[in-house]
C-alpha cells in the first residue's frame, strides 16, 4: 500500500493537470478578489422591533432594489452586525403622532460595515428627502437620522472567497483526478495485473487514494498558509482553527472522490469523463456559495442550492474560519458530508470496474 501510495503521489506531482487544477486555478481567484476592493452594490440590513412598520418611510427604505432585509433574533442581529454580515440596524422610532417630525431614525452599524455605512446613510437621507417632498414639501422634516457605531469585526472579502475556492479545488481534485487515474489504469490493464496479483483490492484503491490526498493535502496548506499571510484570511483561533479546516478538508475530499470513482466507473472512453466530471462540479461551483451566499439566489433555487455537498463543505469552513466555531458546532454539515459520502460509495461500489 505504501509502494502504491508512492507511486501514486509521485505521478501526481509529474502531471502539469494535477498542478493547474489543484494549485493554479483556484490561486488565480484567490488573487483576483484578494486585490478586489470595490464596494458591494447590495446593502443587508435589519430592522430593530421599534420600528413603525406602517410608516411612508420604512415602506420608501424597503422599496429600494439595492436593499435586501434581513429578519432574525435581536441576539442573532447583533452578532451579525459586529461581524460586518449587515450594514446596519435600523429603528424608526415614532416621536410627534400629529406634528413635525414624525420619526427619528436610529442607523446603528459597526466598524466592520464602515465601507457601507455612508452609503446606506446617504440613502435613508435620500429617503427622508422623498417622503418629505411627497407627504407634504411646506412642512418641516419628516424625520431626522442619528448614526451610532458599535465595535466590530471585519468580514473581508478573502474570508468568503478562499474557503469556497478551497472547497472547490478539493471538488475538482476529487472527480477529475480520481476519474482519470482509475479509468487510465483500468484502461492500461494496469488493475487488471494488481488483481491478478495477491495484493487486496482495498490496498489498490487505498493506495491510489492516498496519493491523492497527501497531494491535495499539501495544496490546502498552501492556499490557506498564502490566503492568511497575504491577504490577512481569517483564522480565529491559529493553529486550531488551521488543524481543524485540513480535518474539513480531508472529510470533503474523501466525499468527493467517490464522485470520481463513479465516473470512471461509467466511462466507457476517455472523452465521456470531462462530460461526466462537468455534470457534477459545475453545478457546485455556481450554486454552493463559492463565489456569492447562497441566499443572494432566487428562494426557489435555494433548497437545490442546500442539497449539494460543497455547500455544507464551504459553510462548515467558513464557521470555522471567521465564526470560531469548533468541528464539534459543525454537526449538521459534517452530518451532510457523511451523508453524502455513504451513498456516493455505495453507487461506486456497485459501478467500479477492473476490466476495460
Amino acid at each position: 500500500m505504501g509502494a502504491i501510495a508512492r507511486a501514486s503521489l509521485l505521478s501526481i506531482l509529474r502531471s502539469p493537470s494535477s498542478i493547474i487544477f489543484g494549485v493554479l486555478f483556484p490561486f488565480i481567484f484567490i488573487l483576483v478578489f484578494g486585490f478586489l476592493s470595490s464596494p458591494v452594490p447590495v446593502l443587508r440590513i435589519a430592522f430593530d422591533a421599534k420600528t413603525d412598520t406602517t410608516s411612508s418611510l420604512y415602506r420608501e427604505i424597503v422599496s429600494k432594489p439595492n436593499i435586501v432585509v434581513v429578519y432574525k433574533e435581536k441576539a442573532a442581529l447583533r452578532s451579525e452586525l459586529e461581524k460586518g454580515r449587515i450594514a446596519a440596524i435600523i429603528a424608526i422610532e415614532p416621536l410627534l403622532p400629529n406634528g413635525y417630525p414624525k420619526y427619528r431614525v436610529r442607523v446603528t452599524a459597526s466598524t466592520a460595515s464602515a465601507d457601507r455605512i455612508g452609503l446606506l446613510q446617504s440613502l435613508v437621507i435620500r429617503c427622508i428627502g422623498d417622503v418629505d417632498r411627497r407627504e407634504d414639501p411646506t412642512r418641516p422634516v419628516y424625520a431626522f437620522m442619528m448614526p451610532e457605531t458599535i465595535p466590530g469585526r471585519r468580514f473581508r472579502t478573502i474570508d468568503f472567497v478562499l474557503p469556497g475556492q478551497l472547497g472547490f479545488s478539493l471538488l475538482s481534485a476529487g472527480v477529475f483526478g480520481v476519474a482519470f487515474i482509475f479509468f487510465n489504469l483500468r484502461q492500461s490493464l494496469v488493475l487488471k495485473r494488481f488483481f491478478a496479483t495477491p495484493v487486496r483490492r482495498s490496498t489498490i484503491i487505498i493506495g491510489e487514494g492516498a496519493g491523492r490526498v497527501v497531494f491535495q493535502l499539501l495544496t490546502a496548506v498552501v492556499i490557506l498558509a498564502v490566503g492568511h499571510f497575504a491577504f490577512s484570511f481569517t483564522l480565529v483561533h491559529g493553529w486550531v482553527t488551521f488543524a481543524e479546516l485540513l480535518v474539513l478538508s480531508l472529510l470533503g475530499l474523501l466525499v468527493f472522490m467517490g464522485f470520481g470513482f463513479i465516473v470512471s466507473g461509467l466511462a466507457n472512453t476517455e472523452s465521456t469523463i470531462p462530460p461526466f466530471s462537468n455534470l457534477v462540479t459545475l453545478p457546485q461551483f455556481l450554486l454552493a456559495g463559492t463565489f456569492f451566499p447562497v441566499e443572494n439566489f432566487p428562494s426557489w433555487l435555494q433548497p437545490v442550492c442546500r442539497v449539494l455537498p460543497l455547500t455544507h463543505l464551504n459553510e462548515a469552513m467558513r464557521n470555522v474560519a471567521f465564526e470560531g466555531d469548533h468541528l464539534v458546532d459543525c454537526g449538521s454539515q459534517i452530518g451532510y458530508l457523511l451523508l453524502w459520502g455513504t451513498v456516493l460509495y455505495g453507487i461506486a461500489v456497485r459501478v467500479f470496474r477492473w476490466d476495460p
